[in-house]
């Protein structure tokens, strides 16, 4: 290739000499008409790759089903190969076109190899980019972190592309570039601190599956609540459910702690965990009469009568003296509401029969028993949800009357507004 270079550049300026011309006229002159030829040649080579290359990408783009040759035309691969071909010419000519001109055939030869790297650079950062979308359509790779390695291996290559720029602007070997690189290593680690601990951070989200994109994760810290859409080498973007962006170091996925929703909406339900407050004075015995009109009742109509006659004979068989309610065994509101409570989830349409349904009493407070529903909806979307969790506690709330009993509400400035002091009279009073 060099001897046809040679032979291109090399013949007009003994022509021009044979004509008679000065040696100054004639190196000046065949030096600009090499220059004119060269950008001819190189816009000819340029144009006829750029349109073979694009041809063919779009011919196999046509009669293949996969998506990466495709991706590869939209991301201009091919387009900056066809720049590689006619500048790697260029780089080869301006030797011999400068010969004559050391100064700056030096300065020339550097721009235009400084602008191959920078060129190579640029054409494996489409490539990876092209993967990088590629892979993020396969559905096994859609949810991993694929941004962060793509760019530890581009800071790898520009690191390298910046040494041989620096090597060839400078004239300094590889050898010595590395011995510079050891000596600063201090200074670039400082610098890419972020970096490198975002780097680790991705493998082991990686490796442990901590986090893939479309989860929904909690971060306090962070104020962060929502589904994560990117997870690249410094930040992981969350989009919150106020439809604001949440940006968290990457690294502070493997440092701090967080929620990662994705467990429950792969089960088999949500679960529901409320309580409601009743007042402790409200509790009480059921009278005969009142488990009559509790009867009327029909969820818990059977378990009225079953739990009844077994009480009957057992305070019959023991003799039990019932003129107190406290003796024997007996019902209490509080207890056949739980019960109904009960029966009603298991009726209930919207939750999960196969998981965990119960209705609880938990610990007494200073402002009540609390009545706690734990069970699982079996619609996992939000809105529906928060929907079916609603309609039990409106039901639940509104039945708590029909057993006699009260829930908890502070007391609000009416109440004490409506309470009038009784005036104490005294002798001597009029």
């Amino acid at each position: 290739m060099n001897k046809t270079l040679e032979q291109l550049f090399n013949f007009l300026y003994p022509i021009f000499r044979k004509w008679g011309l000065g040696y100054s006229f004639a190196s000046y002159l065949s030096l600009v008409l090499n220059i004119i030829i060269l950008i001819v040649l190189t816009y000819t080579i340029y144009m006829f790759f750029r349109f073979l290359f694009v041809t063919a990408m779009a011919v196999i783009a046509l009669k293949t089903k996969t998506k990466f040759d495709d991706l590869i035309i939209s991301n201009k691969t091919v387009i900056y190969i066809a720049q590689l071909i006619p500048f790697t010419l260029i780089y080869k000519s301006v030797p011999i076109i400068l010969e004559r001109y050391d100064y700056w055939e030096d300065i020339f030869g550097k721009l235009v190899g400084v602008y191959i790297v920078l060129l190579v650079l640029w054409i494996i950062r489409t490539l990876l980019n092209t993967t990088q979308e590629y892979l993020k359509h396969i559905p096994r790779y859609s949810d991993k972190p694929i941004d962060s390695f793509m760019q530890v291996i581009m800071i790898v290559l520009w690191m390298f592309g910046i040494s041989v720029i620096i090597s060839k602007l400078f004239g300094i070997s590889q050898k010595e570039m590395l011995t510079i690189l050891g000596a600063i290593s201090a200074i670039i680690i400082l610098i890419f601190r972020d970096t490198i601990l975002g780097f680790v951070a991705s493998v082991q989200v990686a490796i442990n599956d901590m986090v893939r994109i479309g989860d929904w994760i909690t971060m306090d810290r962070y104020g962060a609540d929502g589904d994560v859409i990117e997870i690249n080498l410094a930040t992981v973007k969350v989009r919150n459910f106020d439809n604001t962006t949440t940006t968290i170091p990457t690294y502070s996925l493997s440092s701090d702690s967080f929620h990662n929703w994705r467990g429950m909406l792969k089960s088999d339900g949500r679960r529901i965990k409320r309580h409601i407050l009743i007042k402790a004075s409200t509790i009480r015995f059921l009278e005969d009469k009142e488990l009559e009109e509790l009867q009327k009742i029909e969820l818990i109509r059977p378990y009225i009568e079953t739990r009844k006659a077994e009480i009957d004979r057992y305070n019959g068989a023991n003799g039990v003296d019932k003129s107190l309610a406290i003796n024997g065994r007996n019902m209490t509101n509080l207890g056949l509401f739980r019960k109904y409570i009960n029966q009603y989830l298991h009726q209930h349409p919207g939750l999960n029969k196969n998981m965990v349904m119960l209705c609880r009493q938990l610990q007494l407070t200073a402002q009540g028993v609390p009545l706690e529903v734990y069970a699982f909806s079996t619609d996992k979307r939000f809105e529906n949800y928060e929907y079916i969790m609603a309609d039990i506690f409106d039901h639940v709330i509104a039945s708590v009357k029909y057993f006699h009993l009260e829930v908890y509400e502070m007391p609000s400035e009416s109440n004490f507004l409506d309470y009038e002091v009784p005036v104490r009279k005294t002798k001597g009073t009029l």
